[in-house]
């Protein structure tokens, strides 16, 4: 009777089974739909958005050996810090000697040309000093002769008179015959003598005279003045010695300084290229080292990477259609972050990029799909952090590089899907969290009675008890595990419940850039789980969870 009563009403339970389950699926494909294709379309977020920031590849700018390496990857350091140190004692120095030969042949030459032009110029002086005196001595016994020879003069001419007057009175006394003729003839060859004596010492006054003129004028005529003149053409050549040494000494002492010169700048050369000393051009954190200490490198190799966290920005992926709202300089929100949301400004978009621009970050930029571009963000500067306890730790990576956040256009309300679902599947973990909590704090009292009885000796039960005791156990009904009393519940076989991960995205943060660098490079933990995970750590997460 039971069988029969209940066999019509099976179909019409079925067709409201298959009902229901047919109006579920159409909601949930609904919802699905509905989640995939409007807020693509409408959406103000999103969610494909990472930290970047420029990178500085520190190159080796001598050839030599790696001395010190004081920084590690994901160690902080400030401008002007020291990043690496290169020694090269190999270094060519056949230039610099050979140079400084030449410093040494000009510098004496240089010597020695001056020294000859200051015993020269010496020389001069005395030679000078010589002809003056000579020059006076000479000049006043001119001026002697020539008052002797005035006197002279004067003294002949006197005579010549009283010559002439006696021979006139000779004459006129023969004209009267009273006189002999030869009487006359004796006064006339005096009278001439006379005046013969006076051309004479006129004709001497007027060479002293000249010579006297030539010598105050320094020009030297004549036998008295032929002494002076030889000393004079000494000086003249002396002098003319003198200027030339002069001007091989302005020379030599050119050339000294050009190799001078030439020897500081190679010396200068020698000791850039004997040992240098790499800093690092701003503040940020090393992204990797891509040398070791002893290890030889050659100009041009690389030695670390720097990123600059005072430069980072947020590459967020935006739709055409969502990036039509968005323009350089509009305000948008940045979740995600440690410190909670943080304000920001467009400072680009582009349509795309290439790989040229793109290997000068730390982190390469997300792919783009079909119509979508790339959105750049400058956050707005952070608050002053509070002051650190003495001997905390400061994270290496404090500008966030890796890191995946979401992007909102200021005053938007539209999410994106995968907020919908991530915010979804939070609110799950957490009210799984909550009921994990709620039944192990119910099940400590009874785990303490568990352990209690597990103390106490068991009862003994008869030998022929164990049918009784399988046919009851047989007949008895199954019980859901629902219904079961909290009581027969033992505390071990309750199942750990995994807390949720707070962060903002579980997905990984991208791989920092380390392809410019010669060395694999060591990422610091710090900077967050990367795909390339040992497959050991992954089971052992997937067992844990």
């Amino acid at each position: 009777m039971t069988q029969s009563s209940s066999s019509p009403q099976a179909p019409h339970r079925h067709r409201g089974l298959v009902r229901l389950s047919s109006v579920g699926l159409a909601s949930v494909l609904a919802l699905l739909i509905g989640t995939s294709v409007l807020p693509p379309l409408v959406a103000d977020q999103s969610d494909r958005a990472v930290v970047n920031a420029p990178v500085a590849l520190l190159t080796a700018p001598i050839s030599g050996d790696v001395a010190a390496i004081p920084v590690k990857p994901g160690d902080s350091v400030e401008p002007g810090a020291l990043l690496a140190r290169i020694a090269n004692p190999r270094v060519d120095r056949t230039t610099a000697i050979q140079l400084d030969s030449k410093v040494t042949d000009l510098r004496e030459r240089s010597l020695s040309a001056e020294r000859k032009r200051l015993s020269n110029l010496a020389y001069l002086e005395s030679l000078d000093t010589a002809i003056k005196l000579q020059s006076d001595g000479i000049a006043q016994m001119f001026r002697s002769e020539i008052e002797a020879l005035r006197a002279k003069i004067a003294s002949a001419q006197a005579s010549a008179e009283e010559k002439k007057v006696l021979m006139d009175r000779q004459v006129s006394m023969v004209s009267r015959n009273v006189a002999s003729p030869d009487m006359v003839k004796s006064t006339s060859q005096a009278y001439t003598a006379a005046q013969q004596e006076q051309k004479a010492a006129e004709a001497r006054l007027v060479q002293k005279t000249g010579q006297l003129d030539g010598l105050l004028r320094k020009v030297y005529a004549g036998d008295d003045l032929s002494g002076l003149a030889e000393i004079t053409q000494k000086r003249m050549a002396i002098f003319y010695d003198a200027q030339r040494l002069q001007i091989e000494e302005t020379e030599l002492k050119a050339a000294l300084a050009e190799q001078q010169r030439l020897l500081a700048r190679e010396n200068t050369r020698i000791d850039s290229l004997s040992g240098t000393e790499i800093r690092a051009p701003g503040g940020g954190f090393v992204l990797n080292v891509g040398a070791s200490v002893g290890r030889h490198v050659t100009a041009g190799d690389s030695l670390a990477a720097l990123v600059d966290c005072g430069q980072s920005f947020v590459v967020a992926i935006f739709s055409y259609r969502q990036g039509q709202n968005l323009q350089v300089g509009s305000r948008v929100t940045i979740d995600g972050e440690p410190s909670g949301p943080r304000p920001g400004t467009v400072t680009e978009i582009l349509p795309k990029t290439s790989d040229k621009a793109d290997a000068g970050y730390a982190v390469p930029f997300p792919q783009t799909e079909r119509r979508e571009l790339y959105v750049l963000v400058k956050p707005d500067p952070a608050p002053a952090a509070p002051a650190t306890e003495a001997g905390s730790a400061i994270p290496a990576n404090s500008c966030g590089v890796g890191r995946w956040v979401s992007v909102t256009r200021e005053a938007g309300w539209v999410p994106s899907t995968s907020m919908l679902w991530r915010s979804a599947g939070d609110h799950v973990a957490s009210l799984a969290t909550r009921a994990g909590t709620l039944v192990t704090a119910a099940l400590k009292p009874l785990t303490a009675e568990t352990a209690v009885a597990a103390t106490e000796p068991a009862p003994v039960a008869p030998v022929s008890a164990p049918a009784p005791q399988q046919a009851s156990a047989r007949a008895a009904p199954q019980v859901p595990a629902a219904q079961v009393p909290a009581t027969q519940v033992p505390a071990t076989q309750v199942p750990a419940i995994p807390a949720p991960e707070t962060t903002a995205s579980t997905r990984p943060a991208p791989a920092l850039r380390t392809d410019a660098m010669p060395l694999p490079p060591q990422r610091p933990q710090e900077f967050g789980t990367t795909p390339a995970e040992p497959k050991q750590a992954r089971r052992e997460q997937r067992a844990e969870r």
